[in-house]
């Protein structure tokens, strides 16, 4: 009989081989699978012990003369579907791919069910019947062009799930995956040497190579699929399984795996205890950042490092890279390392030679696995005497410091906690960087093209790492938003939040802001005196907060003494966080008016009076909320025809907006009656007066 074995990409080489291992006759190999000839019962034994396939199927038929829905029920109608399943059973069809006639699988499916049903009828006068849920057989079509194969599902749930495993960490890898990650280490060519996994989150990794160094085989207890097949015979099965538990070793193992995440931890030991390996690994809390000696004898370092699936979270990475390259030299030598990861310009942080690279799949995510030998030639290599990818940094080093010590007074002054501290201030180093208590955000700028790749990266690399240093942040408490093209199927992947909060003092006002989850805090720091004009002028007057984000000038609004807030913007949750600033500072009143609306169209209809009117809209947006695409210079005109039919006689309105190099229309301006006075220069304060394009503001009032 002819079986297919399914794996992910990049372990199709490991389960041929454990296939020839097995004894088995191998058949055609291809990109996530290889075909094998067996018996019913060499076939059994292979679903037991497999570590590295996720399926086993076992052929039907295939037919290369597929070329519409006639000849795909004639394919199903035709095979002896009595040698797997009879009329009192249920089954369930799995269909996958299209050709030029047959573009969908659900109909595609249902002629393979009619085909099986009338046949069945046909032979007995009595059909079976369909359960998706929990069929006695499971028939998979796969069509490929005009090529279709018929294969009964043979191994049942996924073979990849152990069944140790209930609860993981943030980055999980599939347990065949992690098999295949032990093997390609190398450690099995010598088991007595120390295994150690400093970032081993839920322990995936250590528990199957204790399980493969022990010949433990944690699909035992699974329910396959081809124990509901009428070839099933318990008495040869149980016989198998007896000769494979006998197969188990008791080999004294020296596994170490840490963390720096407790509960994680507590996790990874219930795993491990699930497998009944847990007397084999010793697992403790501990951060990979301060990684010193674990083992007298040189061993093997294996572990999926982090990687950025959190959004703002590369600091931590740069750092993580850049400590385990200086520990690997300091406490690891004579030790091989095999290190996961998925991000190239990270591992070259470590500064080490690599020897080899595997690439695989996690799920959809592009990854790779790289070789080194920490030999005598890797300690000994002199590294820059700062540690950085470029020497020339020490000017964006001096250029931070420098800026902070020329803010320093008037920080004290104007006790402002949130501020501008760098803003591509050196062309080389185009990034800006703020202050927010004791964290930072560092924003990458668009690079020139000419700019290669892989020097911005390093040069982003070095401007973090001395942002850390310079303003003595821990690299945790950095945030990094940086332009980064996202591999296959990860840039449809959510990125994980932090949901870290801190609160920012300015001018008497508190508010919320997230420096990791968003692209933006909840804070403009730039319009820091527009809001404190707003808090000066405030006092009795109705005042308007269009495209209001996180209502910052409402709250200011308010605390100048308004006798009305309305508060405006199309994003519910930047309005929550509006009211939650209001929260913050114990405002309320009947009074302050928050309301979801796309702003356009609510200025287009907008009726009643307003004293004091703040208007910072988008420079661009196309948003699928908003009905037009808007553009600020060419559509300030109509938004301030809409703002004059509101502005009350002696009202003010505040117009600000970021696009450089605006220029207001002032032929329109006349034309509606309106006068404004340019006071750009007035609403920068000291953090942002080395970029003047930062926005552009007007007071705008009646001619």
């Amino acid at each position: 009989m002819q079986f297919i074995a399914l794996t992910s990409i990049g372990i199709e080489h490991l389960l041929a081989e454990e296939l020839q291992q097995a004894g088995l006759e191998l058949g055609k190999q291809s990109v996530g699978s290889v075909r094998f000839n067996a018996d019913n019962i060499a076939a059994q034994r292979f679903c037991l012990t497999t570590r590295f396939a996720t399926r086993v199927m076992l052929m039907i038929d295939e037919s290369e003369e597929i070329n519409d829905k006639a000849a795909l029920y004639k394919f199903a109608r035709f095979q002896a579907w009595q040698d797997w399943f009879g009329p009192t059973q249920t089954f369930a069809i799995e269909f996958n791919g299209t050709n030029t006639e047959l573009k969908n699988t659900q109909f595609s499916g249902l002629v393979i069910k009619d085909g099986i049903v009338d046949y069945f009828n046909d032979l007995y006068e009595q059909r079976p019947n369909v359960d998706k849920t929990d069929p006695n057989i499971r028939v998979i079509a796969k069509l490929n062009k005009n090529k279709c194969a018929l294969y009964i599902d043979y191994s049942g749930p996924r073979l990849s799930d152990r069944g140790y495993r209930t609860r993981q960490g943030k980055a999980p890898i599939r347990e065949h995956l992690a098999a295949a990650l032990v093997k390609r280490s190398g450690w099995l060519d010598d088991i007595s040497r120390p295994l150690f996994d400093p970032c081993c989150g839920s322990g995936t990794l250590l528990i199957e190579a204790a399980c493969m160094a022990n010949n433990i085989y944690p699909n035992i207890n699974k329910e396959f699929a081809f124990k509901r097949l009428p070839s099933f015979r318990k008495s040869k099965f149980d016989e198998t399984i007896a000769d494979v538990k006998s197969s188990q070793t008791d080999n004294s193992l020296w596994l170490i795996g840490s963390d720096f995440d407790s509960k994680v931890i507590d996790v990874a030991k219930q795993n491990a205890h699930r497998a009944d390996v847990d007397s084999q690994i010793k697992f403790t809390v501990k951060d990979a950042n301060g990684l010193n000696s674990v083992a007298k004898r040189a061993g093997v370092i294996l572990s999926n490092l982090p990687y950025g699936e959190r959004l703002g979270s590369m600091a931590e990475l740069v750092s993580l890279y850049r400590n385990l390259g200086i520990a690997f030299k300091k406490h690891f030598q004579d030790w091989k390392l095999a290190l996961l990861g998925t991000d190239d310009s990270l591992f070259k942080l470590l500064k080490l030679a690599r020897e080899k690279r595997y690439k695989f799949k996690n799920g959809p995510i592009d990854v790779e696995l790289n070789l080194y030998d920490l030999n005598a030639r890797q300690v000994s290599q002199n590294e820059q005497k700062t540690g950085l990818n470029f020497e020339g940094s020490s000017a964006f080093a001096n250029r931070l410091k420098k800026n902070k010590q020329g803010l320093k007074s008037w920080l004290k002054k104007e006790q402002v906690n949130a501020y501008r501290v760098y803003d591509a201030d050196i062309p080389e180093y185009n990034v800006a960087v703020d202050v927010y208590n004791n964290s930072a955000v560092i924003f990458e700028y668009a690079a020139p093209k000419e700019i290669d790749d892989v020097v911005a990266q390093k040069r982003l690399q070095d401007v973090i790492t001395l942002t850390a240093e310079q303003l003595d942040i821990a690299p945790e408490d950095i945030a990094v938003k940086v332009r980064k093209k996202q591999k296959g199927e990860s840039q449809y992947t959510a990125m994980d939040k932090q949901h870290r909060y801190d609160t920012i003092e300015e001018f008497g006002a508190k508010f919320k802001v997230n420096l990791f989850d968003y692209l933006d805090t909840g804070l403009f720091l730039d319009h820091r005196l527009v809001r404190r004009y707003i808090q000066q002028n405030a006092k009795d007057q109705r005042f308007l907060n269009l495209f209001a984000y996180t209502g910052s000038a409402s709250v200011h609004a308010a605390f100048g003494g308004a006798k009305s807030v309305t508060t405006i913007d199309m994003s519910k949750t930047y309005l929550k966080w509006a009211e939650d600033n209001f929260a913050l500072n114990n405002l309320k009143n009947p009074r302050y008016r928050f309301e979801q609306a796309d702003c356009l169209k609510w200025l287009e209809h907008a009726q009643g009076q307003y004293d004091l009117i703040f208007l910072d809209p988008p420079t661009f947006s196309n948003s699928k909320r908003m009905k037009d695409v808007f553009d600020v210079q060419n559509d300030h005109i109509q938004l301030l025809t809409w703002i004059k039919k509101i502005l009350s006689p002696k009202g003010t309105l505040i117009f600000s907006n970021n696009k450089r190099g605006f220029k207001m229309d002032e032929v329109g301006l006349i034309g509606l009656g309106l006068k404004a006075e340019n006071i750009s220069d007035n609403t920068l304060s000291p953090d942002f007066k080395r970029n003047k394009q930062i926005h552009n503001s007007w007071l705008i009032t009646h001619g």
